[in-house]
C-alpha cells in the first residue's frame, strides 16, 4: 500500500463504496479502508448453500419506486422481486383473529397520525409519549418498531421519526441485497482487514494510523458506523466532540435475523408471515417460505434482541423455534433445521444494525454529516437527513461527501 493519497475513505460499506465510485475517473488518487475482511457492510448476503442466497444484513430496497439503486442494480442483470411484503398478515390467522388484526392496523394508523401532528407541531420527545395510554396493542407496536427502527418507541424521536420519507414500497433482490451491493463497488479496491485507528488531521496532510501501516491524505471521507464513532474507535487529533456527541445521540438499534431450512415446505404459504405473539414486545416475526424457498427467515429486535445476544450463540435461533412450535404444534420442532443467526450488535465494526435518532437528537444528523475543515466529510447512513437507516441513503451519503471532497480539492 502506498503512503500517500488524496482521498482516504474509511469504510467499504455502501456509503464508502458509493464516495470511492463516485471519485473513479476524477484523476485523483483514492484509498479505501476497511476493517471486516469483506466489503458490502451491513449488507451481507451469505451461502449455506449454492442456491440459497440468504441477506443477513439489509434485505429489502425501501422506498424502491423512488430508489435510485433499482435501476443500477437491474443495470447490472439483477432479478428484482417487486411481491409486496406481508409483515402485517398472520397467516391462518394465528393467536391473531381478523378483527384483531383490523384493529391493531387502525391502532396503529391513530398513533402514526399522532406522531405526524406532533412532529407538525413542532413537538419534541420520545415516540412512546403519544401511544394509547394502556392501549391493546401497545406491545405489538413496539414489537415492530423494534424491527424496522430497531429499538423501540421510547427511545426514538419524534422529530427523526416524522423526518424519514418512505413511499412504502419494498422490493428485493433474488439474488441477495448484499451480493448486488458488492457488484455495484465492483472496480473500487478496498484494502481489507484495515482498521483506522487515528486520524490526526491536525497535520498537513492528514495522517492515518492503521492496522496495517500509516498514511496520509489531503482529505478524508468517514464512512463508519456510528458507535465506532461515539465510542470513539476511531481517535481523531485534535479530539472532535461535537461529532462523537452527534454519534451518540444515533445509537445503532439492533435488528437480528434467525434462518431455519424447513422439511416438508410445503405445508406452509409461499411468501407467508407470522408473528410470535402479538402480546408482548418481545416477539419474532417470521416470513415463511420467501421467495418460494423452503427457509423461514425470522426477526428479532430491540432490547429482545439484546438479551438474546448477550444469552449466547443459539439463543436467538432456540427462541425462534419455541415460537413457531407454539404456534404449529411439537411436531414442527422436528422440521425445521438452524441453517443461521446474526448478532450485529456484538459485531466489533458495526455495534449495531442501522440509527434511530434518541428523543430531542434529530439535529445529530445534520451536526455529523458538516464537513470538518474542508478536509474531513461524513458519510454513511445516520448522516442522511431522510432516508437514514436504508442502504439507498447510505450510498446517497457517500455520493454527497464525494461530491463535497472534490469541491475542497479543487479550491485547496
Amino acid at each position: 500500500m502506498r503512503d500517500h493519497f488524496d482521498v482516504a475513505v474509511i469504510g467499504a460499506g455502501a456509503a464508502g463504496l458509493a464516495a470511492a465510485k463516485r471519485l473513479a475517473g476524477t484523476g485523483l488518487e483514492v484509498v479505501v479502508l476497511e476493517a471486516r475482511g469483506r466489503v458490502g457492510g451491513r449488507t451481507h448476503t451469505v451461502r449455506p448453500s449454492p442456491d440459497l442466497p440468504l441477506d443477513a444484513g439489509a434485505g429489502w430496497l425501501h422506498s424502491a419506486d423512488v430508489n435510485p439503486l433499482v435501476a443500477a442494480i437491474e443495470a447490472l442483470g439483477f432479478a428484482i422481486d417487486r411481491s409486496p411484503p406481508t409483515w402485517e398478515r398472520q397467516d391462518g390467522n394465528q393467536d391473531f383473529p381478523a378483527e384483531d388484526q383490523r384493529a391493531f392496523r387502525a391502532a396503529w394508523a391513530a398513533f402514526e397520525a399522532r406522531l405526524e401532528a406532533a412532529a407538525r407541531a413542532g413537538l419534541e420527545g420520545s415516540a412512546a409519549e403519544f401511544m394509547d395510554t394502556d392501549g391493546r396493542w401497545n406491545a405489538l407496536i413496539d414489537a415492530v418498531s423494534s424491527y424496522y427502527n430497531g429499538t423501540e418507541y421510547d427511545r426514538v424521536s419524534v422529530q427523526d421519526y416524522a423526518a424519514y420519507q418512505d413511499s412504502n414500497v419494498n422490493w428485493r433482490v433474488r439474488d441477495g441485497y448484499g451480493t448486488a451491493v458488492a457488484a455495484l463497488g465492483a472496480g473500487v479496491e478496498a484494502v481489507l482487514d484495515c482498521a483506522v485507528e487515528t486520524v490526526d488531521h491536525g497535520l498537513d496532510p492528514i495522517r492515518l494510523a492503521t492496522a496495517r501501516g500509516g498514511l496520509s491524505a489531503r482529505a478524508v471521507i468517514v464512512a463508519a458506523p456510528t458507535p465506532l464513532l461515539a465510542e470513539e474507535k476511531i481517535t481523531f487529533t485534535p479530539a472532535l466532540p461535537a461529532k462523537a456527541e452527534a454519534a451518540a445521540g444515533l445509537p445503532l438499534g439492533l435488528a437480528n435475523k434467525v434462518f431455519l431450512a424447513l422439511d416438508r415446505p410445503d405445508g406452509l404459504p409461499v411468501e407467508g408471515h407470522l408473528f410470535g405473539r402479538v402480546d408482548r414486545a418481545a416477539t419474532g416475526s417470521y416470513n415463511l417460505r420467501p421467495f418460494g424457498r423452503p427457509y423461514i427467515e425470522g426477526f428479532v429486535g430491540g432490547r429482545h434482541a439484546h438479551d438474546l445476544e448477550a444469552a449466547g450463540p443459539g439463543a436467538a435461533t432456540a427462541f425462534a423455534v419455541d415460537e413457531l412450535v407454539r404456534l404449529m404444534g411439537s411436531d414442527f420442532r422436528r422440521r425445521v433445521t438452524p441453517i443461521g443467526e446474526t448478532a450485529w450488535g456484538l459485531e466489533p465494526w458495526s455495534m449495531g444494525s442501522y440509527s434511530a435518532a434518541l428523543p430531542g437528537c434529530a439535529g445529530a444528523r445534520a451536526t455529523l454529516a458538516a464537513p470538518v475543515e474542508g478536509r474531513l466529510f461524513f458519510a454513511g447512513e445516520a448522516t442522511h437527513p431522510s432516508a437514514f437507516s436504508t442502504v439507498h441513503g447510505a450510498w446517497e451519503s457517500g455520493e454527497r461527501a464525494a461530491v463535497e471532497a472534490l469541491a475542497a480539492l479543487a479550491g485547496s
